[in-house]
Formats: structure tokens, sequence, C-alpha cells
């Protein structure tokens, strides 16, 4: 096994002749250390099978294949994904028969992946790193937990509780599927190109759906009413929603939650009960 290290990130991204853009979010971990760090912090059993999305150079594809039984690396540059296999053959050659490559956009993937994908374990590009794991989370069953790499913003807001200023849609959200929380700081000098923003992991672990008359989306179109004008009370924000704003008011009474309530002071659970009396109407 022979990690990447800034020299070997460097000199495979020339022979590719590959450039990092924004618009895929390319900011690739060349750092040994840090790679070692994600793959203990994301404490994966010997069975367990990952996915990764954004595999880039692979960097941490290299440190995932000895802790995992499989890994599906799924990869929109077609350069990249092309290389992938090629890279790992001549630096992993005993864990090569682990990996397969899916060039592919992660928010169209769709099962079945074989085997089936257990862990989300991601260096997630920055720019759709919420509708990631959101879509993975609801297209794919069997993961069970995760560890992404985002950036701090993000993190902060996945793992933000109710009643905390950076909570809103995709906190709620994630805590319909897993309850999640802050697994350390990244530093940026082990990206390149270094990123202007600081980065932090996210651990998750997927808990049963809140009971729900009604499917998920009828829960989630709550929230986002809720959210859409979050200074205002939900008598107010969720009029659009309900068909107006005494009904609105009815309905947020009806699960127990005081009209006058922001959507930031809500659980999952308490928007789940509003979606439920909606639904029963």
């Amino acid at each position: 096994m022979s990690l990447l290290g800034p020299a070997e990130v460097r000199g495979l991204a020339e022979r590719l002749g590959l450039r990092p853009t924004k618009q895929l979010g390319q900011n690739f971990v060349h750092d040994p250390n840090t790679v070692r760090r994600i793959v203990a912090t994301a404490d994966l059993a010997a069975a367990a099978v990952v996915l990764e999305v954004g595999p880039g150079l692979g960097s941490l594809t290299l440190a995932l294949l000895p802790a995992a039984a499989h890994l599906h690396a799924v990869e929109i540059d077609p350069v990249l994904a092309a290389a992938l296999p090629a890279t790992v053959a001549a630096r992993a050659p005993g864990y090569a028969g682990r990996l397969t490559v899916h060039y592919a956009d992660a928010l169209r993937l769709a099962p079945p992946l074989d085997p089936a994908p257990t862990a989300l374990v991601a260096n997630l590009p920055y720019n759709v790193a919420v509708p990631v794991v959101l879509h993975l989370l609801a297209r794919f069953g069997t993961l069970r937990h995760g560890l992404v790499l985002v950036q701090q913003e993000v993190a902060d807001r996945l793992t933000a509780p109710p009643g905390s200023r950076v909570y809103g849609a995709p906190s709620a959200k994630l805590a319909w599927f897993a309850a999640a929380r802050p697994a350390g700081r990244v530093p940026r000098t082990v990206f390149w190109p270094v990123p202007n923003v600081d980065s932090s992991l996210v651990a998750f672990t997927r808990h049963p759906a809140p009971p729900a008359l009604g499917d998920r989306s009828s829960v989630f179109a709550v929230v986002d009413a809720a959210f859409a004008q979050r200074r205002k009370t939900l008598r107010a924000a969720l009029a659009g929603w309900a068909g107006g704003a005494d009904r609105a008011a009815a309905l947020v009474a009806a699960a127990g939650v005081p009209p006058t309530a922001r959507g930031e002071s809500l659980t999952i659970e308490q928007f789940t009960a509003i979606a439920a009396e909606g639904a029963r109407e």
C-alpha cells in the first residue's frame, strides 16, 4: 500500500492534464495522515461495503480499501473515473479486486449496487454535499452509518440541534434519517488546491424514521415551507402550504406545537406531526 502525498497528487494530476474546477467542487486531500484519520474515525467493520463519492485522484480510496470488504467509488469526472483503477492497481495491487468504479453523478445514483453499500465515507464536493447525503440516504436503505468531509458551514448546519442559530432545513432533513455529530476539523492545508473555507468531518448513524402519516416528501414540504421564511411564525410561514394562515395555525396547534413558534425551534418529530395533521384532512 502506497498512499498519495502532495508530490504524488500533483504529479498524477499533471499526467492526467487535470485542472481542478470549482464547478465540480474539486479539492483533493493530499495528506496521508488525514486520510488515515478519516478511515480510523469512520470505524468500519471488516465486512463494510463503502460508498465513496468524489474519489478524485484516489487519496482516500487507497486508505479505505484495506479497511473495507468492498468499495464503490462514484466519480462524475470521466478522466478521473477512468484513471482510478490504474492508480489502485499500481499503488495497492492486493486490494484492486475490492474496487468498483462508477462513472456517474451521485445525485442520480440508484440501487442496485452489488454488493449493497453499508457505509458512506467521502470527501464530498462542496457544492453538492447536502443534496448528495440526503439523496443517498433516501435511495440506499442499506447505508447504516457514514463519515463525510464537508465545508465547516455545511457541517455546522448538518449537526445543529433545534434552537441553534444555524439549524435549518438540512439539519431537520438529515435528522429524519440519522443522528449526526461533529467528528473533527480538517485544516485547509491538507487540500490541493487550498480552499478558501474551513472543513470538518460529520459522522452519522441511521435510525428509524419518525412514524409518519403519509410519505417523507410531505414532511419535507413542511420543513421547506417553515424555513423559507425562517423569521416568521409557523402560522405565517406555513400559510402557503396549508392553504391559509388560519388553517396553518389550526394544524400546528393540533400537532401540539404553538402556532407562534418558528421553524428553527422544531424537532423533526414535530414537523412530522404537523404533516400528519395536514394529511388527515
